[in-house]
């Protein structure tokens, strides 16, 4: 009997397979795989983590939605889990998504998390999940104000934009909306 596996391997090594058809499979397996997973537990603030897309709305999962600490698991690619690190990342900031779509808004890009391992002091950029705490992610938005001049260096030598105080406004409308706040006179 085959397997989604037999297939898989497949339809990705056959000689007439297009490029398109193995990326489509290999995502496929990816979600399988997601799905097959139940989660984790958190090494920073030992909470589980849903690993189910559902929740997520991400396939990769690897960060924690309550404190966003990840783990160093991937070398090349999101998902494939072949880094040897395996090391606690903490976050860093946040950058934008950077798009090549002809007529998309320069400054609208998807806000992304920014990791940085504490052993290899690898960088590595994540994107946000559907359960993540946003008052988590503005909390870690304001504190990469404070990061130290050589961080800075790095994430610019990697042509990494870290978002700044002046994106402050951006950034509470892609985390919370639109939204006014009303102040009570009192």
């Amino acid at each position: 009997m085959k397997t989604i596996h037999d297939e898989m391997a497949l339809a990705t090594t056959h000689p007439r397979a297009s490029a398109y058809t193995r990326s489509a499979r290999a995502g496929m397996l990816r979600a399988y795989r997601a799905q097959a997973d139940d989660g984790f537990t958190c090494k920073r603030c030992r909470n589980f983590v849903s690993s189910a897309v559902a929740l997520a709305g991400v396939l990769n999962r690897n960060h924690c939605p309550y404190c966003l600490w990840s783990r160093h698991v991937d070398l090349y690619l999101p998902g494939d889990r072949l880094c040897a690190c395996k090391a606690p990342m903490r976050p860093a900031g946040l950058t934008q998504k950077q798009t090549r779509k002809k007529y998309a808004c320069h400054r609208n890009g998807e806000l992304m998390l920014i990791h940085i391992c504490t052993e290899c002091s690898g960088i590595s950029i994540n994107r946000l999940a559907a359960d993540d705490d946003p008052g988590e992610v503005m909390q870690v938005f304001e504190s990469s104000s404070r990061l130290d001049l050589s961080t800075m260096s790095r994430l610019a030598a990697e042509e990494i934009q870290l978002l700044d105080m002046r994106m402050r406004d951006l950034v509470r409308m892609q985390l919370f909306g639109n939204i006014q706040v009303i102040q009570r006179s009192g």
